[in-house]
């Protein structure tokens, strides 16, 4: 899936070999799979068998960890309420945790599909690619079907939707924005790029945010009602994780993006405004983290246990933005999302153990 794949689809900071000749744009009707329908991965690995179970996991991307960071944030944010027992606190979040997964995995199928007929996954994942990198596009690879990818990614929301309606049975409480959260994220996750196609209307970089504080903010609804301050500051900051190494992707990709109409902040605003983009969005995550404190929302010290994140994030723009070194800014910026999520349950411990 394009900006949350921790695996990159063309590194641009090493050379490649010269690709053979083909069609520069593949049919978008009926595009030819990569041969063969097995794909050997390192290290002498059994290959991936089509339509195999395997190839289904290749195809949910189950290694993309990072929002459902979500859950041990919701749990350590419910300590200092001590108002929920523990049985009933596990047994939301782990339905609500599956629904995640499946949203997740619904929405990189249909992503999959998306990229495989507008030909920007073969482009980016022709013969020459790496067997590992290859084997995470099924459908390029020929392990599954275009029909199979479809039938998996709806059997996926349906199991979401389950999922997140037995969290809801199970929750000692049932506010009607956590609700309509819940519900909003059933009806629009998948259609990233599918029916509305939500990343191809310029409003990608505000989904991958969205998804983050929709994956926090109703799971901690379900079991405490109504949030505190310190609790919306940590949603907010926890969507912008996944947005402030996503962006850098974008970067890399751009070209593609504008290629096939994915209208993110890097494919239109050019360099100059895609860099004043990142600043004013790593910008506003300092400003989120010290002003919570200034405004006593968050403890005082909050801003001092989260400095070794914040240094980090000036750390990638510069990485990213002065150097040019994208994909390694990338890769800093997933390190920068899970130290960010430790340090806030660092956070909420301190402060449970302070109350």
């Amino acid at each position: 899936m394009p900006s949350l794949d921790p695996v990159p689809a063309l590194d641009l900071s090493q050379s490649t070999a010269p690709a053979q000749s083909s069609p520069a744009h593949p049919s978008p009707v009926q595009p030819a799979p990569v041969q063969p329908t097995t794909v050997p991965a390192p290290d002498a690995a059994p290959p991936i068998v089509a339509g195999s179970w395997r190839a289904y996991a290749k195809l949910a991307k189950l290694d993309i960890l990072d929002y459902y960071l979500s859950i041990p944030l919701v749990a350590a944010m419910l300590l200092p309420l001590g108002q929920t027992s523990a049985w009933r606190a596990a047994a939301v979040l782990a339905l609500y945790l599956l629904g995640e997964l499946t949203m997740v995995a619904g929405m990189v199928a249909f992503d999959d599909v998306t990229g495989y007929r507008d030909g920007s996954d073969i482009a980016n994942y022709g013969p020459d690619a790496p067997a590992r990198r290859l084997a995470r596009k099924p459908l390029v690879a020929g392990t599954l079907t275009e029909r199979q990818a479809i039938r998996f990614g709806w059997l996926a929301v349906a199991a979401c939707a389950l999922c997140w309606s037995a969290a809801i049975a199970v929750a000692p409480l049932r506010p009607w924005w956590a609700l309509v959260g819940i519900a909003a994220c059933v009806g629009l996750g998948f259609q990233y790029t599918w029916w509305l196609k939500l990343s191809y209307h310029g409003l990608q970089e505000l989904f991958m945010a969205a998804l983050g504080w929709a994956f926090v903010l109703p799971a901690y609804g379900l079991l405490a009602g109504r949030p505190t301050g310190f609790v919306l500051v940590q949603t907010l900051v926890f969507g912008l994780g996944p947005l402030l190494f996503g962006v850098y992707s974008n970067m890399n990709d751009a070209d593609g993006d504008r290629a096939v109409g994915r209208l993110t902040v890097a494919a239109i605003a050019g360099p100059r405004g895609n860099a004043c983009f990142i600043a004013a969005v790593s910008s506003l995550e300092a400003a989120l983290v010290v002003g919570s404190a200034v405004l006593g929302l968050a403890p005082w010290w909050f801003p001092l246990l989260m400095s070794p994140a914040l240094a980090l994030r000036a750390a990638q723009y510069v990485q990213g933005i002065k150097d040019g070194d994208v994909l390694g800014a990338r890769k800093r910026g997933i390190t920068v999302h899970r130290l960010s999520v430790l340090l806030m349950i660092s956070a909420d411990l301190l402060a449970a153990v302070q109350s």
